[in-house]
């Protein structure tokens, strides 16, 4: 009996042993809330790796920064306690500098010209160089952030039309000299504090993409005006954890890396009809939403553009040549 009963333990821990090794279900994190084109298509992923591998490759999603903020999200990431993550690219910089390149003024010529970019070779380069960096991360697939343009108590039609104006930018000197360049006054400030800060004065405008105008509700503060520059097109990335990576077997790899493929084209679909609900929306709310030739805006950024891409002047120009 006790033979029989240590072989029956020896079994199960056998079993648990081999389950452990052969089904995973990943920690799947984004600051973005439920329901976002980002999350949605993540989600979707993990539900075709499910399927696709009889349930050895599960999703468990963590959206709205449950798990903590970008920066900690990573470090969670580096570490294996997060397995598959979607981040701006800001923190993907210092380990793989030529991401920065995505966040100069107009280097995209529009939407269509970024998405053709990260779908093609160079896109591909950049996440192998985040794949081969020290970072510890696998660089799977690209998602579309959107392009940012102004919005603002007044309307702006030419660079002039900006003098004077405070305009909140993203943290970084980069985007605060771009908005200087165009002929705004750019104030580094927390996204959190805008909505009051445009409602009491302390800045005339700032600038987003549709969605995000209209679900931080900042149109409400007085931003009546949104000026289609497009002077950001930034796409985002998604990675998974080298050390969940790596416990998969070659051919998993190859179907994590195809399901990532599809999420990013799932993901541009999702947001293509965000930025259409919401611009809609806005419009319904008395935004005037202004289309205009963005040349001289492009023009007058080109000093930005030659200060923080020196080092990547041939990427630009390989950049610039994609139809």
């Amino acid at each position: 009996m006790k033979m029989n009963l240590n072989t029956l333990m020896a079994a199960t821990l056998l079993a648990f042993t081999t389950l452990a090794t052969t089904a995973q279900t990943m920690k799947a994190a984004d600051v973005h809330p439920a329901g976002y084109p980002t999350v949605v298509a993540v989600e979707n992923m993990g539900k075709k790796l499910d399927a696709a591998t009889q349930g050895r490759i599960k999703f468990q999603m963590f959206p709205g920064s449950v798990l903590g903020g970008e920066k900690e999200m990573i470090e969670q990431t580096q570490v294996g306690a997060i397995q598959i993550l979607r981040t701006s690219l800001g923190p993907v910089g210092p380990v793989v500098p030529e991401v920065n390149v995505f966040n100069m003024p107009f280097v995209f010529r529009d939407i269509a010209h970024m998405r053709a970019v990260i779908d093609g070779p160079i896109g591909q380069e950049l996440l192998d160089k985040l794949t081969a960096s020290p970072a510890r991360m696998v660089g799977l697939a690209w998602m579309d952030g959107g392009s940012r343009s102004l919005y603002t108590k007044k309307p702006v039609r030419t660079p002039a039309d900006l003098k004077g104006q405070k305009i909140r930018m993203m943290g970084n000197p980069l985007f605060v000299d771009t908005m200087n360049a165009m002929g705004g006054n750019g104030i580094a400030m927390g996204y959190g504090e805008v909505f009051t800060a445009i409602q009491t004065g302390v800045i005339d405008g700032a600038e987003n993409n549709p969605p995000s105008l209209y679900t931080a509700n900042h149109f409400k503060a007085g931003a009546k005006y949104y000026t289609q520059t497009n002077h950001l097109i930034i796409p985002e990335i998604l990675v998974m954890s080298k050390v969940a990576w790596d416990k998969l077997s070659p051919a998993d790899q190859a179907l994590v890396k195809k399901s990532a493929r599809d999420a990013q084209l799932e993901q541009r679909q999702l947001w293509d009809a965000a930025v259409a609900d919401y611009s809609a929306k806005l419009k319904a709310e008395g935004v005037e939403f202004i289309a205009l030739d963005n040349k001289p805006f492009f023009d007058a950024t080109a000093p930005v553009r030659a200060k923080y891409g020196a080092q990547f002047t041939a990427l630009m120009q390989r950049i610039a040549d994609v139809k």
